[in-house]
């Protein structure tokens, strides 16, 4: 599929029905595979393998409410409590991050309330600290928090 500057893994595919599909760890079954399949699942494993994050605290594509509209939330990452520590945004290689990407993601953590919010392509992947405060800018992180 494509090159990421993300560690690599070996995933596991099969192509059925004339389609590729990739086994997702997190909700434990195939998934059709898309750029931005490609992308969720090698930053999965990079959180779980690299950096350690619990991969029993991660939510796929769960789903979410903004404005009465049905959205989903590509990845979001629990504490220890069950509260929303981390919101990622996933979005395909060829789909540059422009400010519609942060401010997409923006508006799902109104609802979510986490504490820490990431947009990826693959190619590139930022942090930001959200703020609760009105007028604040975001704090933008040198590299990904270590989960405790």
């Amino acid at each position: 599929m494509f090159k990421l500057n993300l560690p690599e893994y070996n995933p596991t595919l099969r192509k059925e029905e004339g389609k590729v599909w990739i086994f997702d760890i997190i909700r434990k079954k195939y998934i059709v595979l898309t750029p931005e399949e490609w992308v969720r699942q090698h930053f999965i494993h990079y959180l779980i393998h690299h950096l350690q994050y619990p991969k029993s605290l991660f939510r796929v594509e769960s789903s979410l409410t903004y404005n009465k509209l049905q959205k989903r939330s590509d990845i979001v990452i629990h504490n220890r409590m069950g509260k929303p520590w981390m919101l990622i945004e996933c979005k395909s290689p060829s789909i540059k991050l422009t400010q519609k990407a942060f401010n997409q993601v923006a508006v799902y953590n109104m609802t979510i309330g986490a504490r820490y919010v990431a947009v990826t392509n693959g190619m590139a992947q930022f942090c930001f600290e959200a703020i609760d405060e009105p007028g604040m800018a975001v704090k933008f992180l040198e590299s990904f928090p270590a989960f405790k």
